[in-house]
């Protein structure tokens, strides 16, 4: 088969100490990766050396052979897979979307998250005017903030303003204006954390990473604990975009993103499947933390979980050399093919120059459990290649050696998982580097996911659609849960009853018609008022047509005195206030009172009060009676318990009447 020869590599320099310096958390240092995208190097040397027709001699001595060895015929053993691959433990029950999901983020972990993250909110609250812009989250609403996220990145949002998104106007998207307000969902952003603050500044003096340590590890690990990948896996790196402040932030010239966040990751060069990730963070300091940056030592951390199963692993010239593929194969039985740069030791000067030598010519060399391969793709330039799983000269009818070929089959795992990211990507735009990172496992989550659902159902489903799917999941809860917030906007209320699928029923806040006025009743009023004797306190009066119903308590205002009480006709106690300054009458339940019954069970004497009358603060009515009404006050109420409470100047209770006391 003809396949264009492209190789991609990246050349990266190991950091030292003075790369870094003692800087807290958001300190900035950026450092340049030496990676290049071409591992074709230059055939142009003058380097000689001695060769027979049968050995080819490295520069530390390493002897190549140029015949294959012989073939018995049998497959090697370091080449039998020991482990099928697939899904495997609890996940082959996982048989719906969010229950794929939830294989990578459980319950526990987002609990863990809504405890970290109300660790802060309760820090920032007091500098809130209202508590509940800055209430503790919970459960529900957290996976509803990572639904919005994949929501988000299915519509390819990831760098759209937020407004946008949340835009009334028709412009914007009504799925997430009924499932979240918008300052709410900035909030909790902001506030989202990983680990406990209170501890953090010990344990990041020996690890840089302490923020998000504990939520990428067991990430890792159950990536691991649910997939077997297949035989041929890739070893790279990603380059997660950031231009914050972080003192281990990269910058690769050949990258999209440029400057990010390096994230070593070994990917299923089949199925796309990430198996493990290691964060690059620099030299940390001396503690159980502390690694070994080279290119072997990554690769030798990132192949634990498939040692000693007969994979191969496919890497570039930054990660391969002979050392490395010797312990793969003797310690962990584990294969490797790879592009190989030139100034090896062990590579032979006759491999590293084009002098007398054709485009698309090939030259093999031999050990006992290695190949390499030159080959001259173009003018004056060569490629080397380093096999442990290969061990003879095949050749493909363009002239290319069925290592390149290979090669060029197996090394782009982990960019095609990069890519998967970046077509449907949650992140947004942070100045937090451990909120880049936490997008960063949201959106391999989501790819993991979606191969275990498609593997356990055996079928096939496009990302978009699966990551519409499963935001909606997450935020169903949330939606349910606004759906009993009685002071929702009715335009909110119907698209959350469209989203459920249910029918909104309009409840009208328009309270009974208010009975109109009895002519005696009106009478007995004002007669019983022109001839009550100065002296009197208290007038005693018919029944208002209609009670508060549940009312359970009544505050008066400073000065208040109860002067009289006496039994209601109808079961309810009647008490008669008086007051010379303003008075504020509060009823605390509120959910079956309107203006008119209200106004008619607080009717004041001889007055036109009227409805425009009753003032609605913070979820109470009240009535504010002036200097020019009468003094007295006669309240009605139902003869369910209730409480009317006499306050001093300061606002503190002085006096508390029950109505058990009253009515004895």
């Amino acid at each position: 088969m003809d396949q264009q020869f492209i190789i991609d590599a990246l050349d990266e320099e190991i950091l030292s100490d003075d790369d870094f310096s003692n800087s807290d958390l958001d300190s900035d240092i950026v450092v340049e990766s030496e990676h290049d995208t071409c591992t074709e190097e230059s055939g142009l040397s003058s380097d000689e050396n001695e060769s027979s027709d049968q050995n080819y001699l490295g520069k530390d001595g390493t002897k190549w052979k140029a015949q294959m060895p012989p073939s018995n015929g049998r497959t090697r053993s370091h080449n039998l897979v020991t482990h099928l691959p697939g899904v495997k433990g609890v996940a082959k029950n996982s048989k719906t979307i969010i229950d794929s999901w939830q294989l990578f983020f459980p319950d526990e972990v987002i609990s863990e998250i809504v405890n970290f993250t109300n660790i802060t909110i309760q820090k920032v609250r007091e500098h809130f005017a209202r508590v509940r812009d800055a209430k503790d989250t919970d459960i529900i609403e957290i996976k509803a903030i990572i639904g919005l996220l994949y929501l988000s990145g299915s519509l390819r949002s990831s760098h759209q303003n937020l407004r946008d998104l949340w835009r009334t106007d028709g412009l914007g998207v009504d799925y997430f204006h009924a499932t979240m307000n918008i300052r709410r969902f900035r909030f909790i952003l902001q506030c989202l954390r990983f680990d406990d603050v209170n501890s953090r500044n010990t344990r990041i003096k020996t690890d840089r990473l302490a923020p998000v340590r504990n939520i990428f590890d067991g990430f890792v690990d159950r990536c691991q604990k649910y997939y077997t990948v297949s035989e041929y896996v890739t070893v790279d790196e990603m380059l997660e975009s950031f231009r914050g402040k972080c003192r281990f932030r990269q910058y690769i010239a050949n990258k999209p993103a440029k400057y990010g966040i390096k994230i070593f990751s070994l990917v299923d060069s089949r199925t796309f499947y990430t198996l493990n990730m290691e964060i690059y963070c620099g030299q940390q300091e001396e503690g159980p933390y502390k690694v070994v940056n080279s290119g072997k030592e990554i690769v030798l951390r990132l192949i634990k979980p498939i040692s000693k199963t007969g994979r191969n692993v496919t890497c570039d010239n930054w990660f391969t050399s002979v050392p490395l593929a010797t312990e793969l194969l003797e310690k962990h039985r584990i294969t490797m093919v790879g592009t190989i740069r030139k100034n090896k030791r062990e590579i032979p000067p006759n491999f590293c120059h084009t002098r007398g030598k054709i485009i698309q010519s090939n030259m093999f060399g031999f050990t006992k459990d290695m190949t390499l391969v030159s080959h001259v793709p173009k003018k004056n330039k060569i490629v080397l290649l380093l096999s442990t799983m290969h061990h003879d000269n095949a050749i493909n009818s363009n002239n290319k050696p069925e290592i390149i070929t290979f090669y060029n089959m197996t090394k782009g795992g982990v960019d095609v998982v990069d890519e998967l990211k970046g077509n449907y990507s949650v992140a947004k735009t942070s100045r937090r580097w451990l909120l880049t990172i936490f997008y960063s496992l949201l959106n391999i989550a989501g790819i993991n996911s979606q191969l275990i659902y498609k593997a356990n159902n055996n079928c096939n489903i496009n990302r978009r659609e699966f990551l519409q799917t499963l935001g909606k999941q997450l935020t169903m809860g949330y939606l349910q849960q606004r759906t009993n917030i009685k002071t929702l906007p009715i335009d909110v209320k119907r698209k959350i009853a469209s989203i459920l699928g249910e029918k909104y029923i309009e409840q009208s806040n328009v309270g009974p018609a208010r009975e109109g006025r009895c002519y005696y009743y009106h009478e007995v009023v004002t007669r019983q008022i022109r001839n009550r004797d100065s002296t009197t306190s208290s007038v005693e009066i018919p029944n208002p047509p209609t009670y508060i119903p549940d009312t359970n308590e009544i505050d008066c205002d400073s000065k208040t005195a109860i002067n009289k009480h006496s039994d209601d006709t109808n079961g309810g106690p009647s008490f008669q206030l008086s007051e010379r300054n303003d008075l504020f009458l509060e009823s605390l339940n509120l959910q079956n009172i309107d203006k008119p019954s209200l106004l008619s069970s607080l009717r004041p004497l001889n007055c036109n009060a009227s409805t425009s009358h009753i003032q609605e603060s913070h979820g109470k009515y009240s009535i504010p009676i002036s200097k020019a009404y009468e003094d007295s006050y006669i309240i009605h109420t139902p003869a369910s318990p209730f409480k009317v409470t006499n306050y001093d100047n300061s606002r503190s209770p002085t006096k508390e009447f029950q109505s058990s006391k009253l009515l004895s």
